[in-house]
């Protein structure tokens, strides 16, 4: 994606689910040696892959409030999956 002038979106990622939409842990989409939160066995996280454009521009919330757009309207694309910790492999819950 970099070829094509995408970058990474730092400032937003993934996160735990679960009486609430967004609760922690906060999962980065990108390797980050900081994300020390342990993946526990129950634990649904959503991994949020966001890109954009341009990496110096930066996303603002839409007048609905969930909505983010990038600043100078440049392309962006975000992509979301869920997926349950169990003690054998993870179990994605969003495959189709």
């Amino acid at each position: 994606m970099r070829r094509r002038g995408f970058q990474v979106v730092k400032e937003l990622g993934g996160h735990g689910i679960g009486r609430t939409i967004h609760e922690p842990p906060a999962v980065p989409n990108y390797p980050d040696i900081s994300a020390q939160h342990k993946l526990t066995e129950g634990l649904v996280i959503t991994i949020e892959a966001d890109r954009r454009r341009r990496h110096r521009e930066t996303f603002m919330l839409d007048k609905d409030g969930w909505t983010y757009r990038t600043a100078d309207g440049s392309l962006s694309a975000h992509y979301e999956h869920t997926i349950v910790i169990t003690r054998g492999e993870p179990v994605l819950l969003t495959a189709a």
